[in-house]
């Protein structure tokens, strides 16, 4: 059972493996047999608590449990009861209402609609141990980080964890990715939430396996070179009774004021940040993803909504801060320590923030006051890069700022670049649908695109589908359209995608100095009338690669551009190459040999991105 100094912890809001205290424990004897199970719940103002289950025929009379103190913390232990049991906490609030809730700290879920907690004992042996002790080494924002982001659900219909673990990985390795990043899989009643209304942060979805499954994919992408990104959502919870909605009968996870509990966009419940107990239940719910299921980075969800007291409320719907203030200060401390704790405790994870304001210092440390995250979604780069692209050619001459404004606050963070899910849902429809032209110059538009934002300072992350220019809009009901492959425009895409990620990771200049300025230098920036933008990218060992980009449907056949070094530069990639759908314009080995004269004229291919390397 519980010992005092769990209790303390807990009561400080400083208990780091929550996890491992709270919720349902299997208990075994000395030579491995079953005793029973112990169970332990949160529930400071309840006036009874049982734990109600298959066991006793959801019988609350059965099993009352006795609160533990002043602590708030209700336990009971029951015998010859163990794993696969599914159970509820049978909770009578201070109006003397009884609701059946789901255990706040369940490992393991029935599958939705089903709503019962189950008692969970993990048999796994991972296998990843060379992946785990590289990693706590890894320094992220010096590596070549490419993200494939998936919806597992999905990716293919009908898929297991298992199944994935054979699959996914499989594609995954194949396309040259980094690092895959799930859409939530902590368990959630909705489907079409995508897994965003939240209601059992500690139990990976059931609905394609059990969570030894889960870590099963883990340890088969990590065996495969593959790191592992999880969407994570502590910014607000759905109102389900039966989860943590006035789970002792008062605002206990939430704000008791709607002005600062309820979420007017998604009708969802606010968490009270500035509550110990809270704090503690989010902060351990990112170390458990972590320690548990060897987790490898975290994205933040809505961090943007987490910080602004009036995100989303007009005037008169929203309380200041002490300070009479609009930011969120509990908010901010819950992510500030989250983000110091998850690297203190687990070095070389990346946590990572989906964050769409001007808000200072998301990536600075919280020793300088930052929030502490490894990167943050360049929200910006993503909107004024589909925006320009978006533009008729012949149009993009006035609004040129929009494809180079990035690099003026390109070191202000560290960034990574998303051309995430949000861009291709609720009537956006596909990346490369958005581009005007016919499908030819579509599809070059879209490769064109990948080869700039490769190039770009910024870690790199893609939705599935995009790598092969998925036609239809996403649905998470519907299967990526796979058929596709079989046509040359598609797999020319996916084949291009590959390329790009072989080179991107064997070429320091493209991920080396990510978070320098000294890593990147203006070729050519203000050819608005030719839709023309050419750069360098630097390595620490002074070695360039230099990209150029046609955004507009006219080739060059001998364009002067002036090259950092003087050497012979060979064309390394160009997304016009015949292999990847493209016309074939492409340029022989440029000598350059007087250090006086280092301009030379290169063939620019239409709608088109070429990088050139120095042999």
């Amino acid at each position: 059972m519980m010992q005092d100094l769990d209790l303390h912890l807990i009561g400080e809001g400083r208990h780091e493996q929550l996890w491992k205290v709270l919720g349902a424990h299997v208990q075994r004897a000395s030579d491995g047999s079953l005793s029973g199970t112990s169970f332990s719940v949160w529930a400071p103002n309840a006036k009874a608590v049982s734990v109600i289950g298959d066991h006793n025929y959801w019988d609350r009379a059965t099993n009352p449990m006795s609160p533990t103190g002043s602590s708030g913390i209700w336990q009971l232990f029951i015998p010859n009861i163990g794993m696969g049991f599914k159970y509820k906490f049978a909770v009578c609030g201070v109006d003397g209402r009884w609701v059946e809730h789901a255990d706040p700290m369940a490992r393991a879920t029935q599958i939705p609609p089903l709503t019962a907690s189950v008692i969970e004992e993990s048999a796994y042996s991972w296998t990843d141990t060379a992946w785990m002790n590289e990693r706590s080494n890894f320094q992220s924002w010096r590596a070549p980080v490419s993200v494939y982001e998936v919806h597992l659900g999905s990716w293919k219909l009908g898929l297991s964890y298992r199944d994935l673990a054979v699959e996914l990985v499989e594609y995954v390795k194949t396309m040259g990715f980094t690092h895959v990043e799930f859409l939530p899989v902590t368990e959630h009643p909705y489907g079409p939430s995508w897994g965003y209304q939240v209601t059992s942060f500690f139990a990976p979805t059931s609905r394609f396996g059990t969570p030894d499954e889960f870590k099963h994919l883990v340890d088969a992408l990590h065996r495969a070179g593959i790191g592992v990104i999880l969407d994570w959502v502590p910014a607000h919870f759905p109102k389900d009774e039966w989860a943590l909605a006035k789970f002792d009968g008062t605002a206990l996870y939430e704000h008791a004021d709607p002005r600062l509990g309820e979420h007017p966009d998604w009708g969802t419940l606010i968490f009270n940040f500035g509550r110990n107990e809270v704090r503690n239940f989010l902060v351990a719910s990112a170390l458990y993803w972590l320690e548990e299921f060897h987790i490898d980075g975290l994205r933040v969800d809505a961090v943007a909504s987490m910080l602004y007291l009036d995100y989303s409320r007009e005037e008169g719907q929203w309380l200041p801060n002490i300070h009479g203030g609009r930011e969120n200060l509990e908010a901010v401390a819950l992510l500030q320590e989250a983000t110091s704790t998850s690297y203190r405790t687990h070095p070389g994870v990346m946590m990572i923030a989906e964050e769409s304001t001007a808000w200072s210092g998301v990536t600075r440390s919280t020793d300088s006051g930052g929030l502490g995250f490894g990167f943050k979604w360049n929200m910006g780069w993503m909107h004024d890069v589909l925006q320009y692209l978006q533009y008729d050619p012949i149009h993009r001459v006035h609004h040129h700022n929009e494809i180079t404004f990035s690099i003026l606050y390109a070191w202000s963070e560290n960034f990574m670049l998303p051309l995430s899910h949000d861009e291709v849902v609720h009537g956006k429809g596909q990346l490369v649908n958005k581009f005007p032209g016919d499908r030819w110059q579509k599809l070059a538009t879209l490769r064109a695109l990948y080869g700039f934002m490769w190039a770009h300072p910024g870690k790199k992350l893609l939705f599935m589908g995009s790598e092969f220019a998925q036609n239809d809009e996403w649905s998470e009901s519907a299967g990526l359209q796979w058929y596709l492959m079989q046509y040359g425009e598609h797999s020319g895409v996916a084949e291009m995608v590959s390329q790009l990620n072989d080179i991107y990771r064997n070429t320091p200049s493209l991920w080396q100095k990510d978070t320098s300025s000294e890593g990147f230098t203006w070729l050519v920036n203000s050819d608005a009338g030719a839709n023309v933008l050419a750069f360098a990218r630097w390595d620490d060992n002074g070695e360039p690669l230099v990209s150029i980009t046609n955004f507009s449907p006219m080739p060059h056949e001998r364009y002067q551009l002036s090259f950092p070094m003087i050497g012979t530069w060979s064309e390394v990639f160009n997304t016009d190459s015949i292999q990847f759908g493209g016309s074939g314009f492409t340029n022989s080995a440029i000598n350059i040999t007087d250090g006086g004269h280092v301009s030379a004229s290169v063939r620019i291919p239409p709608l088109a991105t070429v990088w050139f390397k120095r042999s």
